[in-house]
């Protein structure tokens, strides 16, 4: 009699273990004002920027890019489009930067991207990934304009 009782307490036991855990700092409003999902991650696009096949060096055209780049980020953060973009330090894969999108689907930001001067002149190459990653994200950009005092283009 003892062994089938051990045996169920022991079943009892692994499966409380297995069960998830409940996060004691849960709060339903936040998580609904991000839309976040009960595990609280939510699928994004990453897009890493690599440099181009346009060499052109005409600093006039270069220049209308580049602004044109920096004024798309500021229209699709606007939009609640972009979560993240950032420019990445020289490296060795001719990474030039990042954009985190709040989407799913690589077709919708890929059309996204051809509003950004710098993609359909081939100065950027955008490479798209899938990716999963807090819906809390979105918060960042809540701050993000109260903490820098001066900023160029």
């Amino acid at each position: 009699m003892k062994k089938p009782i051990l045996l169920l307490l022991g079943i009892f036991v692994a499966g409380m273990a297995m069960a998830q855990q409940r996060n004691p700092h849960f709060d339903p409003a936040v998580a609904k004002k991000y839309n976040s999902p009960p595990n609280g991650m939510k699928a994004y696009v990453l897009v890493i920027l690599r440099t181009g096949s346009n060499t052109r060096t005409d600093k006039a055209y270069r220049d209308s890019c580049f602004a044109g780049h920096m004024q798309n980020i500021r229209n699709l953060v606007a939009a609640g489009k972009m979560v993240v973009a950032g420019p990445l330090e020289k490296n060795d894969h001719n990474y030039r930067g990042i954009f985190i999108f709040q989407s799913s689907t690589l077709a919708q930001v890929d059309s996204m991207l051809q509003t950004d001067p710098t993609i359909p002149e081939k100065i950027f190459v955008p490479e798209l990934y899938e990716w999963y990653g807090s819906a809390a994200l979105p918060a960042y950009l809540e701050v993000d304009d109260k903490i820098w005092e001066k900023r160029g283009n």
